[in-house]
């Protein structure tokens, strides 16, 4: 019974060990860069030691624009950054249905505002900011990215496994599911057709864009590595800078990929100091 009760605490205390915030020397955490009426956004912010400024990521978490914080499923790449030198940031944004579109949008595009407008404060160089999201996240920074002008535009972006096109995404799955309380509909009408449509990057492509690199799983049965390939040679069409790592193996998450020997991070990293030089 005893040994039982111990198993059960161990088991405990590795969950909420895995659940923890991500601390480290040169972290902040916890801090307010928007009030959206009563609701409070907040970021976490790394500074490497040293005079400055860096490069910086921002960085914009997953969950189906339903779930998850500034500490889910974008966690891999805390570490990684941090190593690399890079200034970074993690951040809240509000999520649906409570919070339908566009909150969550114009939420990415108050951080990358508050990061400029704070550079100093957080040794962060304007011009080599790249924003990187994970799934729902990486739709959010594609939007960004292809929609970003004057003091919203960033000099790289990064989506891993990112739904770009939303009509095809309800088209495989014949259904709104999550993406109903994003919209603020539940009937697969004209209208949510039409919405879906408008608020897809792919759709929103234009020549003069930043370069972005794409990470994706080929074996995601969420977002299908389809969306990524898709995306690249519309990009590329419209004489923008789009590359695409595939990480064989790789389902939809990061998190599942630790497993598989990627290289993905490395292959990240060379890419941010090539690009933001």
């Amino acid at each position: 019974m005893k040994s039982l009760l111990l198993l059960s605490l161990l088991s405990l205390s590795a969950l909420c060990a895995a659940d923890a915030p991500f601390s480290m020397p040169g972290l902040k955490q916890d801090i307010e860069f928007a009030k959206a009426g009563d609701v409070s956004l907040t970021l976490d912010a790394f500074t490497p030691e040293g005079a400055g400024p860096f490069a910086t990521c921002i960085l914009v978490h997953g969950g189906g624009f339903t779930k998850g914080d500034k500490h889910s499923f974008i966690k891999p790449l805390f570490e990684p950054l941090s190593k690399a030198g890079f200034t970074w940031f993690t951040i809240n944004y509000r999520l649906a249905p409570q919070h339908p579109w566009p909150a969550c949008a114009e939420d990415v595009l108050s951080a990358i505002k508050w990061v400029k407008a704070h550079a100093a404060e957080y040794k962060v160089d304007v011009n080599r900011i790249a924003i990187i999201g994970e799934s729902a996240g990486g739709h959010l920074v594609s939007w960004a990215g292809v929609k970003g002008e004057g003091d919203t535009r960033v000099a790289a972006v990064v989506p891993f496994y990112a739904p770009h096109d939303l009509v095809v995404q309800v088209q495989r799955r014949k259904v709104l599911d999550r993406l109903g309380g994003l919209i603020g509909m539940t009937e697969l009408n004209d209208a949510a057709w039409q919405k879906l449509a408008e608020i897809s990057p792919m759709n929103h492509i234009r020549a003069g864009l930043p370069p972005f690199l794409q990470i994706h799983g080929d074996k995601d049965e969420t977002v299908p590595l389809s969306q990524s390939v898709t995306f690249e040679a519309k990009m590329k069409a419209a004489g923008n800078s789009c590359e695409t790592i595939t990480v064989p193996g790789g389902g939809h998450g990061m998190g599942g990929w630790e497993k598989l020997n990627s290289d993905y991070q490395q292959q990240l990293i060379a890419w941010l100091r090539k690009t933001l030089k």
